[in-house]
């Protein structure tokens, strides 16, 4: 059984994300603010906490901050509102896992929650350590194996799909234009190639993504091109 605490200074969305969490076998521990959040993870075996970006005495950023600052590699998932992007950007660069938007999906909630347990007990050291592998935060390529993982569980990709994948992760961070996927994964020149590169971009998020629509990893850079998001 794993312990999540969920720490927001709004008791009918803790209250709420305890319901939800709680019918899926998880127990939970309950905080206001981002002190009382340091003190219930320092005493109690935390598996993973969900944190609100704006508490009072202390925000969801500070909180994050003085965790990682102490070592503590306990997973971190945001709770943000959708005016928060710098924010979101910020917890990441300091050592936050994930965020959902509120008003979230309840399904989308246990999703994002299981899949980060899954990504520390499952995934294991898998790191980028070996050239032949390429990581962005949960996601892998092991071009060694011509295998995908998304949090530890293998993904199926066609070999187009699998070619284009490998190449913004190996470039993560990087914009690639429309024509310059075409020409590198097809080899011949990018005449109409808009479709057919989108159409491949929405077939991936559909299997990497937990939300394609809100993409974690393969985002777009409009009038530019593609990129994948580059987490450490």
């Amino acid at each position: 059984m794993y312990t999540i605490l969920v720490c927001d200074d709004d008791k009918e969305i803790v209250d709420a994300i305890e319901i939800y969490l709680s019918s899926e076998g998880y127990q939970i521990l309950k905080a206001y603010n981002g002190r009382e959040a340091i003190s219930i993870i320092n005493r109690e075996t935390v598996h993973l906490a969900l944190l609100d970006i704006m508490m009072p005495q202390m925000d969801g950023i500070r909180a994050t901050m003085t965790l990682r600052e102490a070592g503590n590699p306990v997973p971190i998932i945001f709770l943000t509102a959708k005016s928060e992007d710098s924010d979101k950007i910020l917890g990441l660069n300091i050592g936050a896992d994930d965020y959902i938007t509120k008003p979230f999906n309840p399904l989308e909630l246990t999703a994002r929650v299981r899949s980060t347990l899954r990504r520390y007990t499952r995934l294991g050291s898998m790191t980028q350590t070996d050239q032949h592998v390429y990581t962005t935060g949960g996601l892998v390529v092991n071009d060694e194996r011509k295998e995908v993982y998304v949090d530890g569980e293998l993904i199926r990709l066609t070999p187009i799909e699998y070619n284009l994948l490998k190449l913004l992760v190996r470039n993560k961070g990087r914009v690639f234009s429309i024509s310059e996927i075409y020409e590198k994964i097809w080899k011949e020149p990018s005449y109409g190639a808009d479709n057919i590169v989108a159409v491949h971009i929405r077939h991936i998020r559909e299997k990497i993504e937990i939300n394609p629509k809100d993409p974690k990893y393969l985002k777009v850079v409009w009038g530019i091109g593609y990129k994948i998001e580059n987490y450490t």
